[in-house]
């Protein structure tokens, strides 16, 4: 398919921890191994971003967030509202999550202005939610995988978080939640969607152990591009599957 993607990975020397980047990575090679060319720009302090047809936003710590707020506050703001209200797709991972939600209050009362894109907001916790988390997708989205005689509908990841995030009533989640914490150890949610943006607080790399969920979001991302509907011919994802299901299995969830 000689089709190119442009993608945007936003601040990847500021935010990137645990191995967010691999989401790149691996959004690139799935589109590639389909015939898709890509493109990868970035974005980070003092750079402009440029509109693309996929973004992708890592996690970072406070410090690391407060620089990227007061770098983001503006045009690059406006970019990415314009973007992502005109379906781009985007993919944002702790961090990266909290900033385009409305603010992140850090453990010390300080707040951190967000990008407002999502109607979401963050407040420090006491505790450190850390561990596997298993997740039921929303069905809204219609992520699924059939792998033999099962029909997989959940999503695998690693959390690494203070934040408690709470999500307004027209921002859903991404999925409920299985086993870990998700966005705040309270309401069972993990994630938010909106439009064509999924967020999550799974870390390194999310797409790996989630091949279903890397095939939405290139598939979005040409659908948005061409205005076309496309179906994606599939791959041989066996190992893939082979991780995600044993962490299913590892969380004691068959």
């Amino acid at each position: 398919m000689d089709q190119e993607l442009i993608l945007t990975h936003l601040y990847p020397k500021t935010m990137n921890t645990y191995g967010d980047q691999g989401n790149v990575l691996v959004f690139k090679k799935r589109a590639e191994w389909r015939g898709f060319k890509i493109k990868i720009l970035t974005a980070d302090l003092d750079e402009p971003i440029k509109k693309s047809d996929f973004y992708f936003f890592g996690g970072g710590q406070d410090q690391e967030q407060s620089l990227v707020s007061k770098d983001l506050i503006g045009l690059k703001t406006e970019l990415l509202k314009a973007e992502a209200e005109n379906f781009k797709p985007m993919l944002l991972i702790c961090g990266g999550y909290q900033l385009l939600g409305e603010y992140y209050q850090t453990a010390d009362n300080k707040k951190i202005v967000g990008a407002g894109i999502l109607a979401i907001r963050t407040i420090a916790g006491p505790k450190r939610m850390i561990g596997d988390i298993v997740l039921n997708l929303n069905p809204v989205l219609g992520i699924s995988e059939q792998i033999n005689d099962k029909k997989i509908t959940t999503v695998v990841g690693f959390e690494n978080h203070s934040g408690k995030t709470y999500l307004d009533k027209n921002i859903k989640p991404l999925g409920q939640i299985v086993k870990g914490y998700g966005n705040n150890g309270e309401d069972k949610t993990e994630g938010a969607c909106y439009k064509n943006i999924i967020g999550s607080y799974g870390h390194g790399s999310l797409l790996a152990k989630n091949p279903h969920l890397a095939d939405y979001l290139i598939k979005k991302a040409f659908e948005v591009k061409t205005g076309e509907k496309i179906e994606l011919e599939n791959l041989d994802d066996s190992l893939e599957w082979q991780a995600h299901l044993s962490r299913l299995n590892y969380s004691n969830l068959k």
